[in-house]
């Protein structure tokens, strides 16, 4: 099966089971939240959610190359007045099937809109978990480097000795620095908090992220001709963004609604793009 620069049609567990062993570079993908969006996807209660994503992140893990990354956007809901516990138990059950949990990188919504509850406030953050088949996998860290910011200007202006050894901390917390290390650098490595605004233009479809969110990942864990999937495509913003930098993509989704609605902006894209990704023969595929 060719599958590379595709959008398909059908349940993701289905479809991946024609794709070949470890075949994938990155997968980053936001599926439905437990008992959400129960008009487009039918909605799973929080006490199914593991045991119906588990046979998904299955297939998931095979597909995925030892050296690839998959990055799960998820969050948890309120049941009964309390936080439900799935995405824990999804954790614990991913690391059973195999998955080593690497890394969980927060996504701070900017331009979230205030909101209140009787005994909480609104959310403005998402989790987005890394997870890894081994220890040691492609991860490209100069590519998401960021400007060194204002505090540079004065703290590395007169440097102390300490400043310029690997310094133990005084309260003896077993952590130390050496700030001259960032003499000189005018782009230093982010933190694991990503500070991006939601997407507010895709009217179309009900959760919708920004782009630049899959494309933050895609410049870390992907290099240009990498193979991009996201099981739960949507929109096709993650589609988008492997365009945009070079990737091939491969998109699946439930939804044929969602399908037309991502390959109609996958093609518009590429009409604007046509250096980068030349348009597939068969933008559509369907697998029953």
């Amino acid at each position: 099966m060719d599958f590379a620069n595709k959008i398909i049609h059908g349940d993701c567990e289905a479809v991946l089971k024609g794709f070949p062993d470890n075949s994938i570079d990155l997968i980053f993908t936001s599926p439905p939240y437990a008992d959400r969006r129960q008009k487009t996807y039918g909605g799973v209660k929080p006490s199914d959610y593991v045991d119906w994503f588990l046979p998904k992140a299955e297939q998931f893990l095979r597909v995925l190359r030892p050296t690839g990354t998959f990055i799960l956007n998820i969050k948890e809901r309120v049941v009964d007045g309390e936080k439900h516990i799935y995405v824990i138990e999804l954790i614990l059950k991913m690391r059973q099937q195999g998955w080593l949990w690497t890394e969980e990188f927060v996504w701070h919504k900017k331009n979230s809109y205030p909101g209140k509850w009787p005994n909480r406030f609104r959310d403005n953050w998402e989790r987005l978990l890394q997870f890894n088949k081994q220890k040691k996998f492609n991860m490209y860290q100069e590519a998401v480097v960021v400007p060194i910011g204002d505090w540079a200007k004065d703290r590395l202006a007169n440097l102390s000795e300490t400043d310029k050894i690997r310094d133990e901390s005084k309260v003896g917390s077993g952590f130390g620095k050496n700030v001259s290390n960032w003499l000189g650098r005018d782009k230093v490595y982010p933190t694991n908090v990503i500070h991006m605004a939601t997407e507010c233009a895709n009217k179309n479809h009900s959760a919708t992220f920004p782009i630049d969110l899959p494309a933050w990942f895609i410049k870390l864990f992907t290099k240009e001709g990498d193979i991009v999937l996201d099981p739960f495509v949507g929109s096709g913003t993650t589609a988008l963004a492997a365009i945009q930098l070079g990737r091939k993509h491969v998109g699946i989704d439930i939804n044929k609604g969602y399908i037309e609605l991502a390959g109609k902006r996958i093609t518009e894209t590429q009409i604007r793009l046509p250096i980068i990704a030349e348009a597939p023969e068969e933008m559509y595929s369907t697998l029953n």
